[in-house]
């Protein structure tokens, strides 16, 4: 895999943006390199419970190569401590959503909140990534709709999202859940028949999630499922903390493996240049050199 030569970076936080009806403003973490013009963004949603403190592994690394990173703090943060029957909740989800809109609605007065990053980031070039919950919120910007109660989902994408990275996302609702998933997080429930643009799903071969009756495979629904220019990388071994890209040292992190995470985010990466149209031969080198090594991390899968 080409390794380009990391640049230094910048991180501001926290940022605050006015939420009127969150309840809470929303705080915000931007990483960016100190030099370089045009520069794309990927908007990066963290798990549940995580918060934009996590997730170093890859925002540090897609940074220093070039990408303005953006992470807010959802409102199902530990940070916030919402208590349980708070009447946010039940649409938390939604919620979620919302801060990301938010983010690229308010895109140029976070970047010009970082010194030196005001007037060098590129509006037409933005991309979305999330983990875990955050692959259902940012696959929701690229396509991926949340069915009610009548089977009827919003549209809630964003035309301004051309590309996205679905790190251990949920699959179908029903019948895949287990009756305690159904019971408490009933707003996992996607539709991924619209989610047209080009996505990389990222799944490991042994995420067996306590949510899904239907173990590891549940996690490929998002690249089975969807229609149009899609990949999946499936890394062998991994678990839902995918070798520990929320942190090496995170509560999250259940299988580290720091080779496993530099094959996720140089992967990711090579993928959202490609997605935005940028000039790279990384996507083609991530999955030439999976496909001749004798003992590789994963597999990369594509149509």
């Amino acid at each position: 895999m080409p390794h380009r030569a990391p640049v230094p970076i910048v991180s501001v936080k926290p940022l605050t943006l006015p939420a009127p009806g969150r309840g809470d403003p929303l705080h915000v973490r931007v990483t960016a390199p100190v030099g370089g013009d045009r520069l794309p963004v990927v908007v990066l949603s963290h798990g549940h419970g995580s918060s934009l403190d996590g997730y170093g592994p890859l925002a540090d690394f897609w940074a220093a190569h070039g990408f303005v990173v953006v992470q807010p703090t959802h409102l199902d943060s530990r940070t916030l401590a919402l208590p349980a029957d708070d009447p946010r909740r039940p649409r938390i989800w939604r919620h979620r959503v919302d801060d990301l809109t938010r983010v690229l609605d308010h895109l140029d007065d976070l970047t010009g909140a970082v010194p030196g990053l005001a007037g060098r980031v590129d509006p037409e070039l933005i991309a979305v990534a999330g983990h875990s919950f955050g692959g259902q919120t940012a696959g929701s910007l690229v396509g991926l709709r949340v069915l009610d109660g009548d089977g009827d989902g919003e549209d809630l994408s964003d035309a301004r999202v051309r590309t996205g990275v679905l790190l251990a996302t949920a699959g179908l609702g029903g019948s895949a859940l287990t009756p305690f998933a159904a019971e408490n997080f009933p707003y996992i429930n996607p539709d991924f028949t619209h989610m047209t643009p080009p996505v990389l799903v990222v799944v490991g071969d042994r995420d067996d999630s306590p949510l899904t009756v239907r173990g590891p495979d549940w996690m490929t629904d998002a690249y089975r499922l969807s229609p149009g220019d899609k990949s999946l990388l499936t890394l062998f071994g991994a678990e839902h903390s995918l070798g520990g890209i929320a942190g090496y040292e995170a509560r999250e992190t259940t299988d580290e493996h720091p080779a496993r995470v530099d094959l996720v985010r140089r992967a990711a990466l090579a993928h959202l240049r490609r997605g935005l149209g940028l000039p790279d031969d990384g996507w083609d080198a991530v999955r030439s050199r999976l496909a001749a090594e004798r003992d590789p991390l994963g597999r990369i899968d594509g149509r």
